[in-house]
């Protein structure tokens, strides 16, 4: 069914603009398709659509869904639409977020003749993707509530600072040694890595004014 995260919702709205009857047709949503396979929850979803294509942008959006779900207790399944160039750079996204523990679900090319659901970890199922000499068709990806050990608070995302920071100190690296290696873990551009680092330590600078100012 056309029209959702699709042009054929600009369609419907300027037909109805226009006086012209729309009739939904009961059919195939690729949305709905992989939610309903998935395995994940089903009680309670949150269809996002196409993520920002810019990194930067993915990132904070991403990191605000986390936040909204940390402040609401509440961890509905979540579900996107993404380009096949892009998957394991959002996938890494997410294993950054939420942790390599996250459970996800990549359903490709659903309800056609090459329909394939990858189903697992964020970290699993982003080394399958990795392994392969290239990704095709059109992708929803689903995404499940993180885990909670038990008797133990929710550890905040790993930030990118703490993250070269880390390996620095292990490896005996400077910085620009350490963006490069964290880079080609996650499978991310070193330039777009290094701009978050520039970004997160604006916030830190804004949050230590913030309160100072409070003081």
């Amino acid at each position: 069914m056309p029209g959702i995260s699709d042009p054929g919702g600009w369609l419907a709205s300027e037909a109805i603009a226009a006086g012209v009857q729309v009739f939904p047709i009961p059919g195939a949503n690729a949305a709905l398709s992989g939610l309903v396979a998935s395995g994940l929850p089903t009680n309670e979803f949150h269809f996002i659509g196409f993520l920002p294509e810019k990194a930067g942008a993915r990132r904070t959006r991403l990191e605000a869904l986390a936040a909204a779900r940390e402040k609401t207790g509440s961890s509905p399944t979540l579900v996107f639409y993404e380009a096949p160039h892009r998957i394991l750079e959002t996938l890494s996204d997410l294993e950054a977020v939420w942790g390599p523990e996250l459970p996800v679900v990549v359903a490709r090319e659903l309800t056609k003749i090459h329909e394939e659901f990858l189903r697992g970890t964020v970290a699993q199922v982003r080394g399958e993707m990795a392994s392969r000499d290239r990704v095709r068709g059109e992708i929803t990806l689903l995404v499940g509530a993180p885990p909670v050990v038990e008797g133990q608070a929710a550890k905040a995302p790993e930030k990118i600072a703490e993250r070269v920071a880390r390996l620095q100190a292990e490896a005996g690296v400077d910085e620009k040694e350490a963006l490069k290696r964290l880079a080609r873990e996650l499978g991310q551009s070193k330039s777009e890595l290094y701009r978050e680092l520039q970004r997160e330590r604006a916030r830190r600078r804004t949050d230590c004014g913030d309160t100072r100012k409070a003081l």
